[in-house]
């Protein structure tokens, strides 16, 4: 017995196609003739509904080990499949950090049960402070292929420059969000008339620009494979549009949220919306959409930092960044639509997330159905997730996921 999603228009990185029905046999999805009357199926309509591969997530974040209070493994893993995703990668922010065999194996054994695949992204220093290294060759064995410090830069050019290095002995690839911490010290948003008006504290764009054009610098010099996460600077994606012409193995992702808003929207001090890297000025967001277009830019994630309500619930300078972003990256995709057309934002969340991570293309084993027009209320009832921390939280959003398929799991959302 297999399922036939009728009437479902597929959607690649070049085009929409005309409405077909597509079996999903328990293992693949292939396309099938419409007239097909085998009754041994599940037969589901998706008139009007939108379908590609299974959406995969470069960034976010589960808090366990020892954070389980803002999302457990279990937590996160519904919320991923509830957005529409079948597997995601997860920072290395825990406590203890995902830096030895333990923790690794800790993840690993409980991840196997729910139903997206997790890839890891283990620290690259112990306990995530820049200084000594973990045991790469011992966590690769574990199988793992993708390093970074998660939240925290890795500015510490001396580990920058041998983990590049060390990396390259079984193709390993260095993840990092690029900044200088020191440039960002106490910053709460981004520098600029809107910051002063609001008298807060800025983060210049000197801060990621900097530290993108160093890193590029140690990679020429250094080889190896690095991958920037959640740019936010048009001068960061003429950096790596510079890197890429020129040959380096680069590449890069942006926040769906970076494209959703800008710095002038934190005049209110909603701390959903203190997020980093911070919402820059309409001029960078102009660049950021540009660098999708043109193949700059890789991957859009969710940069999903789920935080408990009272974390955020007080002073905006003293609330931690992050916004929850998993549970409306559908609602997201769909208000950005008729700008960039959904053949470019699906390659966005399928093909280039799998070439970054050097995922072998294969038979689609893989599906994600959804309305883009759908109307629905983002709530306590409606969230599967630990966390709240979003500006859309208690309100109506268009888009949302119907069906997903990974390997030999399916979930279909509100059934």
């Amino acid at each position: 017995m297999g399922t036939v999603f009728q009437s479902l228009q597929l959607i690649t990185s070049d085009k929409t196609s005309e409405p077909a029905d597509y079996l999903y046999d328990g293992q693949k999805i292939e396309k099938i003739s419409a007239n097909s009357n085998d009754t041994s199926h599940d037969y589901l309509d998706c008139s009007g509904l939108l379908g590609s591969s299974g959406w995969i997530d470069l960034r976010c974040f589960a808090g366990e080990p020892g954070m389980e209070y803002r999302e457990t493994l279990e937590s996160l893993c519904q919320t991923l499949a509830y957005g529409g995703f079948a597997q995601a990668v997860i920072l290395p922010n825990t406590k203890p950090a995902l830096q030895s065999k333990n923790e690794i194996a800790f993840v690993q054994q409980r991840a196997r049960q729910f139903f997206p695949t997790l890839h890891i992204q283990a620290a690259i220093t112990k306990d995530i402070l820049g200084e000594d290294f973990t045991e790469m060759l011992d966590l690769h064995d574990q199988g793992i292929r993708i390093f970074g410090e998660g939240t925290n830069p890795l500015s510490h050019s001396d580990r920058m420059t041998k983990a590049l290095q060390y990396l390259q002995k079984f193709d390993g690839i260095l993840f990092d969000q690029a900044y200088d911490p020191m440039l960002a010290l106490y910053g709460q948003m981004h520098e600029g008339y809107s910051s002063t008006l609001l008298g807060l504290k800025g983060i210049p764009t000197l801060a990621e620009e900097v530290a993108i054009q160093k890193n590029l610098a140690i990679l020429r010099y250094s080889g190896g494979n690095l991958h920037f996460q959640t740019l936010s600077t048009a001068e960061g994606v003429r950096l790596i549009r510079q890197a890429k012409a020129d040959g380096l193995q680069v590449t890069s992702d942006v926040s769906l949220y970076q494209l959703l808003f800008l710095d002038e929207d934190l005049s209110d001090f909603n701390t959903a919306l203190k997020v980093m890297p911070p919402f820059r000025t309409r001029e960078d967001r102009e660049a950021l959409v540009e660098g999708l277009t043109d193949g700059t830019i890789d991957a859009i994630v969710s940069n999903h930092i789920p935080h408990d309500f009272d974390s955020k619930h007080m002073e905006f300078d003293l609330a931690p960044f992050g916004m929850a972003g998993i549970q409306t990256f559908a609602a997201g995709l769909s208000l950005l639509e008729k700008e960039l057309g959904w053949p470019l934002l699906i390659d966005k969340i399928t093909k280039g997330p799998a070439r970054v991570i050097k995922m072998e293309e294969g038979e689609m084993r893989s599906l994600t159905v959804f309305d883009p027009k759908a109307i629905w209320k983002f709530d306590a009832a409606s969230n599967p997730s630990l966390s709240q921390n979003s500006p859309w939280f208690n309100a109506e959003v268009a888009g949302k996921v119907r069906y997903v398929v990974n390997g030999q799991k399916m979930v279909k959302i509100d059934e």
